[in-house]
């Protein structure tokens, strides 16, 4: 790019700026007759523009806005001049010109010229924040402040400069952001008197109400006098800056400083010529967006390649014991071991042990677990011991099961240890619930509830039990659901509430509501009974003999209310069934005093209105002997009575209440003798405790037959009387009985006159049968085969088993008038029938024609050649066969109706129809009367 273009005189490129994208250059040309001028150039231009404006001013530094830059704008951008002044400029590329320039500061206290800039912006809720900092060969500046950059610069009329003076001479003094992630993260200052530098925080939270804020953090400075062998102090003319490091140029050298350490790591020499050499490197400079640096002079551009230059990183940070920054760089578990191994040694060294423990905890390579452990057993530390165990199972996978479970063992033996050690130390330990003892044993059961998994149960009850520690035993056998443990302990100490809270845990087993039943309810029956109550799984048959044995004990004979109500329970809500169950709650009730509840329980039927169930389920007989053993005689009254022994009934019943015996008495309904006879034991009983001289005592006796309803007669009681009694005191009663018998006779007179009466009836409906004939036409056709019914048994085979009437064949006349052949009856009855009846018929035909020679009559009542053979049997068969066949018309009857479903035309009929002639006969010479008997 020609800059000299249309200027005369002797120029010189006094400093050119580039963006870091590359796309706008700003130059500065000194030299001439007009003096300093500014050119801008694009990347797309073919030849630079002169900005005009900027005539006169020599520009030694621009601040480019990296945030807001774009390929066709420059955004606001600052200028510092020679003069010491600031100026803020924008350039658009569609402009070809500068779009405006305002001035923005000048250094009035000590001016001086600004030798370069940077600027950093950020976005905040109240608008955008500037961070501009400004160097001069003397001082650093930094500007911020929230609205525009003239409106920054604007309100340091009013407030004082922040700067850093460092005096001194430099040839070039320089300004550098390091930039990460397009943001800058630290600065270096080359001043005179060193290299200043230090992180920077643009998000930082300490600012003041006036908008200012300090945004310069970690500040270090860089003497010179590091950079020498010893040899005269020469400082850089240049400089760039990366990540960790300086690149300072010095003479003909670049030598690379950590910026962390301050220490030379390298020297770079240039291949360059003598001719170059003498004129020497003029400067550094850096590619931001590439990372890349650069070192060029008059001739030549030496490309400056940086290779991984954190991978030592770790060390640096070591080295000055900032372990934090060194883990942070830390690229494998082979690093991070030596800067733990290094502050483990460090701490372990100051005797502090805990501390120690816990970094060597994290080692994994460099030192092994063996040699760690004897380091704090050798000087006697358990705490320092147990830390490091408790630590080193945090950096243990669960793939190391074997290691995990020593670790963890061991670790608990250190617990117990030190718990014992504190309580022979403090004997208040105990009581004081704030002493260390009491945070251990805290710690301990968090421990044991964190390694639950993989503490060898057995191995772990042994060491507590050992160590006598019952609670803690008590407590890992809850983590490792070893209730019965549990259980029994909380039993041993009384507390039945504790020992019941865990057996209502859905993971306890139910056998252990069993097993532990009879030593709880003994301990505190009512909580035991009320756990049960809550409890829905329980099997109440199974807790019979927990209940027995506390319903035996002595002290218990009054208090057997907790398990009556339990049973009571399962009997009333639950609808138990089991007669165990019944038979220990009817024993309990009939050991009370009181027998109303026995007598409740007896009466009630808890089996009623249930399917298959009986009306009671315990055992009567049962039931029976522990009533009599214990004379509860209406509870045995109600028993027998339930067992049908009224008699038994009645005669306990008396020796407790008439009334009671005349109700049981009064019971028997399906049984008239029984009844009578319980009635006559009541009717002794009550003659037998009225008798005496008094006459009215047997007027009350005889008074007790209106109670019996006229069950019992005078008669029935004599006997029961004394010889003496007179017969005034029974006329009454035998009057009476004497008309109950006179009515009765009279009653059974009439009944006679009407049997023979009846009798009569018969016997003429019998000869009045004799008679009974029924009129066919001759016409008359067979229901079934349509034939006609006086077909003669030559054109009409003779139905098996049936006499002839003369020529014609054996046929049935319904009272309905239809007809059928006998032969056509049979096949149509069988074929309409359901199996097991048409089989039924069948098989009597079939006897029929097995009799062989068949007693056969003719109309007239003459016997045939034939021999009669089982006449009687023939009869008897032929007569069930009758009724099989013939008990009701097959047209008119039921079998017609169990045809509708039936098709009303078989196939075979489609060529038969039937038709009926109920018109009446009047030709009598084509009848024929046929008198059937019946």
């Amino acid at each position: 790019i020609d800059l000299s273009v249309g200027r005369t005189g002797d120029q010189s490129i006094h400093k050119v700026f580039v963006d870091p994208g590359g796309s706008h250059c700003i130059a500065t040309v000194t030299g001439g007759v007009g003096g300093a001028e500014t050119f801008y150039a694009h990347a797309k231009w073919p030849k630079p523009r002169v900005l005009s404006r900027l005539k006169g001013l020599l520009v030694n530094a621009v601040a480019w806005n990296k945030q807001q830059i774009t390929e066709v704008s420059t955004k606001e951008i600052i200028l510092g001049t020679q003069d010491g002044q600031l100026f803020e400029m924008a350039v658009d590329e569609k402009d070809k010109r500068e779009k405006y320039i305002k001035f923005l500061f000048e250094l009035e206290e000590l001016p001086e010229a600004f030798m370069d800039l940077q600027m950093e912006t950020a976005n905040i809720s109240s608008g955008m924040r500037y961070y501009v900092m400004a160097v001069t060969p003397t001082r650093l500046y930094s500007f911020t402040g929230i609205g525009t950059l003239e409106s920054v610069f604007a309100s340091y009329k009013e407030r004082a400069v922040r700067f850093m003076e460092l005096p001194g001479e430099i040839p070039n003094s320089e300004l550098h952001f390091f930039i990460k992630q397009r943001r800058a993260v630290h600065f270096a200052w080359l001043s005179g008197t060193g290299i200043y530098h230090g992180g920077l925080n643009f998000g930082a939270q300490h600012s003041n109400p006036n908008g200012d804020e300090n945004f310069v953090e970690s500040k270090a400075l860089l003497d010179y006098s590091k950079l020498s062998d010893g040899t005269e102090l020469v400082k850089p003319s240049s400089m760039a800056l990366s990540e960790y490091h300086f690149l300072l140029l010095i003479g003909n050298k670049v030598k690379v400083v950590n910026r962390i350490s301050e220490q030379i790591i390298e020297e770079l020499q240039f291949d360059i010529s003598a001719d170059s050499a003498s004129r020497g490197i003029i400067g550094l400079c850096s590619d931001a967006s590439a990372g890349l640096f650069y070192a060029y002079d008059q001739n030549s551009i030496f490309q400056v390649s940086v290779i991984d230059e954190s991978r030592d990183m770790w060390k640096v940070h070591l080295d000055l014991k900032d372990y934090a920054a060194a883990l942070a760089n830390c690229r494998d578990p082979l690093q991070r071991d030596q800067v733990y191994l290094v502050q483990a040694e460090a701490a372990f060294a100051n005797k502090e042990y805990l501390r120690a423990a816990s970094f060597y905890s994290k080692v994994n390579y460099v030192i092994s677990f063996e040699e760690v452990t004897l380091k704090f057993i050798s000087i006697n530390e358990p705490e320092a011991l147990r830390t490091f165990l408790l630590r080193k199972l945090d950096t243990l996978s669960k793939d190391d099961k074997c290691q995990v479970t020593m670790i963890s063992t061991w670790a608990t033996e250190l617990y117990l240890d030190k718990i014992n050690r504190l309580l022979l130390e403090d004997d208040t330990a105990i009581e004081n619930r704030n002493s260390e003892y009491h945070s251990v044993i805290q710690e301990f059961r968090a421990f044991m509830s964190d390694c639950k998994d993989v503490l060898d149960e057995a191995t772990t009850m042994k060491l507590l039990e050992s160590y006598g520690r019952v609670e803690e035993l008590v407590y890992f056998a809850n983590l490792k659901e070893q209730y019965e443990i549990v259980i029994h302990h909380y039993i041993q100490q009384g507390e039945a509430k504790k020992a019941l809270d865990v057996l209502q845990k859905s993971s306890v087993s139910d056998e252990l509501q069993y097993k532990f039943a009879p030593e709880l309810i003994m301990l505190d029956a009512y909580e035991t009974v009320e756990a049960w109550m809550a409890y829905k799984n329980l099997n109440p048959r199974r807790l019979i003999t927990a209940m027995m044995r506390y319903s035996s004990e002595p002290h218990a004979k009054n208090e057997t209310h907790e398990v009556i109500k339990y049973l009571e329970f399962c009997v009333h809500q639950l609808h138990n069934e089991d007669p165990g169950i019944h038979n220990l709650l009817l024993s309990l009730y009939a050991k009370q005093e009181d027998d109303s509840a026995l007598l409740r329980f007896l009466q009630c039927k808890f089996g009623k209105g249930r399917e298959n169930s009986p009306e009671f389920f315990y055992d009567p007989k049962y039931a029976l002997r522990l009533c009599l053993k214990e004379k509860r005689s209406r509870a045995c009254v109600h028993i027998y009575s339930m067992m049908s022994m009224h008699e038994e009934a009645v005669a306990l019943a008396l020796q407790i209440d008439p009334e009671l015996a005349m109700a049981e008495a009064d019971k028997v309904e399906d049984d008239e003798d029984l009844r009578k006879k319980l009635w006559l034991m009541v009717a002794k009983h009550v003659v037998k405790q009225e008798k005496g001289v008094k006459r009215e005592n047997i007027r009350k006796a005889i008074a007790f037959l209106k109670e019996t309803d006229g069950l019992l007669k005078i008669e029935d009681i004599l006997p029961f009387f004394p010889d003496f009694a007179l017969i005034d005191d029974f006329k009454e009663a035998i009057c009476s009985s004497l008309e109950d018998y006179n009515k009765q006779i009279e009653q059974l007179k009439e009944e006679m006159n009407d049997a023979t009466r009846g009798a009569d009836n018969i016997r003429n409906d019998i000869s009045a049968l004799t008679q009974r004939y029924a009129v066919i036409d001759r016409e008359e056709e067979c229901g079934v085969c349509k034939r006609k019914i006086f077909t003669t048994t030559g054109d009409f085979r003779l139905a098996q088993g049936y006499f002839s009437a003369g020529p014609l064949a054996p046929f049935y006349v319904f009272p309905c008038g239809h007809s059928f052949h006998a032969q056509c009856l049979i096949t149509h009855v069988t074929s309409c029938a359901h199996e097991e009846q048409a089989e039924s018929i069948l098989d009597l035909q079939k006897q029929l024609t097995l009799l062989g020679s068949e007693t056969r009559r003719d109309m007239n009542g003459n016997r045939s050649d034939e021999p009669v053979t089982s006449t009687t049997t023939a009869d008897k068969l032929r007569s069930e066969l009758d009724d099989a066949i013939a008990s009701e018309c097959p047209f008119c009857g039921e079998l017609m109706i169990n045809e509708i479903t039936l098709p009303f035309i078989k196939p075979e009929e489609t060529q038969h129809s039937a038709s009926w002639d109920l018109r009446p006969q009047t030709n009598l010479a084509n009848q024929r009367t046929i008198s059937l008997p019946v």
